[in-house]
């Protein structure tokens, strides 16, 4: 089952090196590190190798390609209340920020965990691509200099999300690419765009039948390889849909997620994706499908192969990978099911906690980092029994939703106030 995670790998092979965090969740876009050595302890003060201080709350993951770590945030001078959108560039082996780039103005966040940087950047370790809440879309190179920029709610129409903007541009062979899914009368819609240049490439509608806040998503989509063509799989307004990297035509689609049509139903967490398998997290984190891939038009009849109720996520992606499921739930539980089947392999609370688990859970090492809001993580063996390994504090008034980076055997986290980056 390790075909998906060797295909992925190979779309970023002409340019991203090994070592490299290229965005999200990793060089594959899965969530899995690659290596095999990474700490499993630390505290406050023991093995942070460095910290950069933070200017404000964020949920954008760091991304790294070679010695630069690029992260998105937003800035506000002391005499001036309206935040602009920023990109620092800094050095992977000190934490110094070597540069800060402007791109546009900031529009804040309404949640207590959201802000106006949320998605995440990507890199194809020429540019890096950034998008903000404010709609504001730019291509940077690694000296920080903007080589192109525009804003997709002035062009497109502008964003009617009840909350804070969440999608993360992604990366095909050709195209960054990037999705929007919200309520009228806005349109929703993905799009790809020429890497060098911003020029449009293809646009396509994605206007479902999904009720009030159902509508809208905050998911990101997975790039992947079936059949020999690039795919698009995008989770949102109670639909799973595929689309050809090539020109955005919709390949086929999975209904029926919010059969009761719940007004409520948005979507954050995004869809796991291996090996012709599709793992899809909804409802709130109150169902879980697996779905096999293929087919053309609503195959929601015959490529369903199992739904799994209350044992899912809202917030974490899960991560799938040589036929196992791994499901972090926003409570703090944490399973193993077979792809298969669906059938719960293990499950084990993680600790009780007030707080809650925003970050997506991590592979490395043969490990999984599972991190709550808190700042502790929780690191335990995967495999076919639950095995705890430790639990890490970073001290008390820590926030954290970033999702981590772990990169030759370092991890970096992200936490409203600070980068940490943690060695052995």
């Amino acid at each position: 089952m390790r075909c998906h995670w060797i295909l992925g790998l190979m779309l970023w092979s002409s340019v991203i090196a090994a070592g490299d965090w290229p965005g999200w969740r990793g060089p594959a876009g899965n969530g899995i590190a690659q290596g095999d050595s990474f700490p499993t302890q630390w505290s406050a003060t023991e093995h942070v190798k460095w910290k950069t201080p933070l200017p404000g709350s964020a949920g954008s993951t760091p991304v790294i390609t070679g010695s630069l770590i690029v992260l998105t945030c937003a800035e506000r001078d002391a005499n001036d209340q309206n935040g602009k959108n920023k990109v620092w560039g800094l050095n992977r082996e000190t934490g110094e920020v070597l540069w800060k780039t402007e791109v546009g103005n900031e529009k804040p966040g309404k949640h207590k965990k959201g802000s106006g940087c949320n998605p995440s950047p990507v890199t194809d370790g020429q540019h890096v691509f950034v998008y903000f809440k404010s709609g504001d879309f730019a291509a940077l190179d690694l000296k920080g200099q903007v080589l192109w920029h525009k804003n997709l709610q002035k062009e497109y129409g502008e964003d009617t999300l009840w909350w804070d903007l969440g999608t993360s541009p992604v990366l095909t062979d050709k195209h960054v690419v990037i999705t929007v899914m919200q309520s009228a009368p806005s349109p929703s819609y993905i799009a790809a765009f020429d890497k060098v240049t911003g020029e449009v490439a293809w646009k396509v509608a994605r206007e479902l039948p999904a009720p009030e806040e159902a509508n809208q998503s905050y998911s990101t989509p997975v790039v992947t390889k079936f059949e020999g063509e690039e795919t698009l799989v995008v989770v949102g307004a109670d639909h799973v849909t595929a689309h050809s990297a090539a020109d955005g035509k919709e390949l086929w689609r999975v209904g029926s997620l919010n059969p009761e049509q719940n007004k409520y139903f948005r979507s954050i967490a995004s869809p796991a994706v291996e090996d012709g398998m599709v793992v899809a997290p909804y409802a709130r984190g109150t169902m879980l499908y697996g779905i096999k891939m293929g087919g053309s038009g609503d195959v929601t009849k015959s490529h369903v192969l199992w739904e799994k109720k209350d044992l899912s996520s809202d917030v974490p992606t899960p991560i799938l990978v040589n036929g196992r499921v791994y499901v972090l739930t926003d409570k703090g539980v944490l399973a193993c099911l077979n792809a298969s089947s669906g059938d719960v392999v293990w499950e084990s609370p993680l600790e009780k906690s007030r707080h809650a688990f925003s970050a997506s859970p991590t592979l490395a090492g043969g490990n999984l980092y599972a991190i709550r809001e808190d700042g502790k993580t929780f690191v335990s063996k995967a495999g076919e029994t639950f095995e705890s390994v430790a639990a890490n504090s970073l001290g008390d008034d820590v926030t954290v939703v970033a999702s981590p980076v772990f990169v030759d055997g370092q991890i970096l986290i992200r936490t409203f106030d600070g980068l940490y980056c943690i060695v052995k």
